[in-house]
Parts: structure tokens; C-alpha cells; sequence
């Protein structure tokens, strides 16, 4: 059953919260968004990935297990590789939809305003 945020529907107590908790973490890294911006873009391995955000390979495998855990990202074997793409590419007009949030809401969402920085209490 698909969890639904429609003001003009009936409100749930909670239903899936655990899943929409999960999802939204998940997308609250840096580095596991610079992955999918660059997955929206095209499939990659994990080479690619690493020279983009120029991080360790270790460090991209990590958030790469992460998101696919998820269901956000999959790959596909070939002889030599694994190639990484979005599973669900209705997560473009998510982050889409966050950017015209972000947009609107303006210097209300500035990053650590009132609610500390990561590192600071908030995981």
C-alpha cells in the first residue's frame, strides 16, 4: 500500500512513517545525493562514481550499499563490472519537488538554522 501525503484524503496515524523515516535519512547525506544526481544523469560503476566525487571507493561502496538497501539504486552485472542506476526513477521528481520546496521556503531551510549541524545532536 503506497503511503500518501494528500491533504484532501483521510490523515494516517503513523502508517509507514518507519519507511518515509528511512527514505528521507537516506537522502540526508551528501554524498548519497551527489551519487544520485550523478546516477539520474546516466548509469555508472563505481570507478566512475569515485573520480566524479572524488572520494575512496570504500567511502562510495558504502553509500552505494546504503541506497540500495533502500531501493533507490540497483545495478547490473556485465562480464568485467557492476553498473549502477536508479530503481526508481520517480526519485528525479522528488528531488525536483524538494528544489521548488527549497526555493519557496527560501532562507527558512538554511542549513543547521535552530537545529544544530550534523555532528552537533542530530544523526
Amino acid at each position: 500500500m503506497a503511503f500518501s501525503w494528500d491533504p484532501g484524503g483521510e490523515c494516517s496515524r503513523g502508517e509507514n512513517m518507519a519507511a518515509t523515516v528511512s527514505l528521507f535519512h537516506s537522502l540526508g547525506d551528501t554524498i548519497r545525493l551527489a551519487i544520485l544526481q550523478r546516477l539520474a544523469c546516466s548509469d555508472a560503476l563505481v570507478t566512475d562514481l569515485v573520480a566524479t566525487l572524488g572520494l575512496p571507493r570504500s567511502t562510495v561502496s558504502a553509500h552505494l550499499s546504503c541506497l540500495m538497501d533502500c531501493g533507490l539504486v540497483d545495478f547490473r552485472t556485465t562480464e568485467l563490472d557492476s553498473v549502477y542506476y536508479l530503481a526508481q526513477p520517480e526519485l528525479i521528481d522528488l528531488l525536483n519537488n524538494a528544489g521548488q520546496l527549497l526555493a519557496a521556503a527560501g532562507a527558512n531551510v538554511a542549513f543547521g538554522s535552530n537545529h544544530g549541524t550534523p555532528g552537533e545532536g542530530t544523526p
